[in-house]
């Protein structure tokens, strides 16, 4: 094979590859004030999907998503929930619908998330990396 052609097609599996793969990362995030350190993937799932309201120290908490078109909301939902998004959608409007408690705050932005997570005490979220200047802080899946 001659040098043009195996560079086409290396670039060209690269590109695949890219495209296939999330080339982001994911990081939940709460407000400064709530007390778990990290929190393992059958909670997060639990208090994304309104089962669960309240952290272990019994203060509430308050969810707060991107719309379900972004593709860090589709991200959260397969990759760290491990559900689709339209079932964490129907989990919501079951919940709304029954009176059994309220869905998560959408906001339109991950500039909006950083800020409402930031002001809102027991708030989680999710952003693509936190950044050194953000008054948010990561809180790890275990």
């Amino acid at each position: 094979m001659q040098p043009r052609a195996l560079h086409s097609l290396f670039l060209g599996v690269a590109l695949a590859l890219v495209l296939t793969f999330p080339v982001h990362a994911l990081e939940l995030v709460v407000h400064p004030g709530v007390a778990e350190k990290t929190l393992e993937r059958k909670q997060a799932r639990s208090l994304f999907s309104g089962r669960v309201n309240r952290w272990t120290d019994g203060s509430p908490v308050r969810v707060f998503v991107l719309p379900d078109d972004q593709e860090l909301h589709q991200e959260l939902a397969k990759q760290v929930l491990d559900i689709y998004p339209y079932q964490l959608r129907a989990a919501w409007e079951r919940m709304r619908y029954t009176g059994m408690g309220q869905p998560p705050i959408t906001v339109a932005s991950e500039e909006e998330m950083r800020r409402r997570v930031a002001e809102t005490p027991g708030a989680i979220g999710y952003v693509g990396k936190v950044q050194n200047h953000d008054k948010i802080r990561a809180l790890p899946l275990r």
